[in-house]
C-alpha cells in the first residue's frame, strides 16, 4: 500500500494463482508496475465487502476469477456501489461454455488444481529439490521426504532431481572426512537418509575430469587416491554408525540408483 500508484486487487475462491499469473503478464508489458494483492479463498459476501472497501479506500481495481455466479454478482454491485473497477475474468467465458456445452458449471473453486493435483506436486517437489542441493537451507532437512549424503561427485545432485521429477522432495548434503557433519542431520528420521557410495577407482576418474573442466591441474587432494579412499571409507563407516541405509552407485544407471533409494526409503519407514 505504500507504492503511490493504486494496487491491483486479484480476488479468487481458490488459491488467485491464475488471476495473478494473467495480472503479471499484462504488467509486463510496462516499464511501470503496480502493486499486486492476491486474495484468495474468497467465499461468502463479508470476504467481498472487506477487499472492495479496502480496494476503495486505496483507489485500486480488482481483477477477480470467481467460479461462484452468486459471489460475482455480488461483487458486481458492490465494485459499481463503491465505484472501484472490476474486471470480471472468468464469468464471460462461463456464460460461453454453458450455451456451447448445454450445461451448467459446477462453481467449485480448485477444481482445476484438484485435478491436477499431482502435477503440482511433482512441481513442488522440484523446487524444493533445487533449494536444497548442495547443503542449501540445512536448517530445513526435516521437512525432506529423502535426503542424500556423500562425498564429491557420488552424484547427489542428478539422482536428487530425479527422485523430485518422480514427486520426492529430496535434499542432498555433502560429507567431508576433515569436517563433523551438520548437527541437523543427526537429529532427523535416519530411516529417510540415505548414504551414496562409489568404487573409489571410478570417484577418482570423476573427480580428474571435473578438475579438468575447472581448468585446474596438477595434484591435489580432491583427487590424491589415498585421500579419496579414506574419504570413502570414512562416509561409510558414519553411514553405519548412524544407521543410515546406504547404495552404490558405481557403474549404475541414474534410473536403478533412484529405484533402489525409493525401496530402502519406503521399507524402512515401514518398520
Amino acid at each position: 500500500m505504500s507504492s503511490q500508484l493504486p494496487p491491483v486487487f486479484v480476488i479468487s475462491g481458490s488459491t488467485g494463482a491464475s488471476g495473478e499469473l494473467l495480472v503479471r503478464t499484462v504488467l509486463a508489458q510496462f516499464h511501470r508496475t503496480t502493486p499486486v494483492l492476491v486474495v484468495p479463498h474468497v467465499r461468502t459476501l463479508a470476504d467481498l465487502e472487506c477487499v472492495v472497501g479496502q480496494a476503495a479506500s486505496a483507489g485500486g481495481a480488482i481483477i477477480h476469477t470467481l467460479v461462484d455466479t452468486r459471489l460475482r454478482h455480488q461483487l458486481t454491485e458492490l465494485a459499481r456501489a463503491q465505484q472501484v473497477p472490476a474486471i470480471d475474468l472468468m464469468g464471460p467465458l462461463l456464460d460461453h461454455l454453458t450455451v456451447v456445452l448445454g450445461e451448467r458449471p459446477a462453481e467449485k473453486p480448485g477444481l482445476y488444481r484438484q485435478q491436477r493435483e499431482k502435477y503440482f506436486e511433482r512441481i513442488a517437489a522440484i523446487e524444493f529439490s533445487v533449494a536444497h542441493d548442495d547443503g542449501q537451507r540445512i536448517d530445513e532437512l526435516p521437512q525432506a521426504e529423502i535426503v542424500l549424503v556423500g562425498v564429491s561427485r557420488t552424484g547427489k545432485t542428478p539422482l536428487s532431481m530425479y527422485l523430485s521429477v518422480l514427486g520426492w522432495k529430496v535434499a542432498n548434503v555433502p560429507l567431508f572426512a576433515e569436517l563433523p557433519p551438520p548437527p541437523v542431520l543427526l537429529d532427523i528420521d535416519f530411516h529417510r537418509v540415505v548414504g551414496l557410495t562409489i568404487e573409489p577407482g571410478q570417484l577418482i576418474a570423476y573427480r580428474k575430469w571435473r578438475q579438468s573442466r575447472l581448468g585446474v591441474g596438477g595434484a591435489t587432494p580432491y583427487t590424491d587416491p589415498s585421500h579419496i579412499y579414506e574419504e570413502v571409507e570414512e562416509v561409510q563407516r558414519f553411514c553405519r554408525k548412524q544407521g543410515f541405509a546406504i547404495v552404490d552407485v558405481t557403474d549404475k544407471p541414474i534410473e536403478s540408483s533412484a529405484d533402489e533409494v525409493i525401496t530402502l526409503v519406503t521399507q524402512r519407514l515401514k518398520t
